[in-house]
């Protein structure tokens, strides 16, 4: 089953606590963090000590997604905060394999993200190193983006490489999700769903969830 990955992205951060609370409540699988530096894109959000709070205060697998420039010069700080998932850009990253490397070194799952226009052929060398691929389905930078068609055919595709080859590579797509979308990106192949402002702009994001997680868990 696809797990739901909620972005705090779009939280209320005067109510953090809260909002966590609401989405273990409703039965997310992990919380994911956006890390953007103002360079790489176009919006400065949070650093380690967000996710050092943020592990102090929940089970939950933090995912940490680096939309940052030079990652290599802040990959420990993020790891020793409390990181379970970090994700790098192969747009932003010169030596991949030794970043991806260096993640696993450190016992965390290592994954590359591609943004919508970047190819998939970009990243077949390394499929088999990485633990999850993450397809971003609109351009990295804000919350509430429209979804971009496209993202769901790359999604497929990668599905079909993956499964060519044996691997156990997992993928993720974040940006634009939505509850009408979902059970396209479940069949697509998709095992992690990062789902930011549809989660915690509803008015209810434990009831969202729920509702979330209940469609991930349907029969195909």
């Amino acid at each position: 089953m696809a797990l739901l990955a909620p972005s705090i992205l779009s939280a209320d951060f005067m109510r953090l606590g809260a909002e966590v609370k609401a989405i273990e409540e409703g039965g997310a699988g992990m919380v994911h963090i956006d890390v953007m530096d103002g360079h790489f894109v176009p919006n400065i959000t949070v650093g380690p000590v967000v996710v050092e709070w943020m592990r102090n205060i929940t089970n939950l697998p933090i995912d940490v997604h680096l939309m940052i420039e030079n990652p290599d010069s802040h990959m420990d700080a993020f790891l020793n905060a409390g990181a379970d998932f970090i994700s790098v850009h192969q747009e932003a990253v010169k030596h991949l394999h030794r970043t991806i490397d260096h993640i696993k070194s450190k016992r965390a799952k290592a994954g590359v993200a591609i943004n919508p226009a970047t190819p998939l052929s970009t990243i077949v060398d390394i499929l088999h190193d990485v633990d999850f691929v993450l397809i971003m389905s609109v351009n990295p930078g804000f919350g509430g983006q429209k979804f971009i068609v496209s993202a769901l055919r790359k999604a497929k595709d990668l599905k079909l490489l993956i499964d060519r080859d044996h691997s156990a590579t997992k993928i993720e797509i974040d940006g634009g999700i939505r509850e009408e979308n979902l059970r396209e990106l479940r069949d697509a192949g998709a095992d992690y769903i990062v789902a930011g402002s549809s989660v915690f702009r509803s008015g209810n994001p434990r009831e969202t969830v729920k509702r979330f997680v209940r469609i991930l868990a349907e029969e195909r």
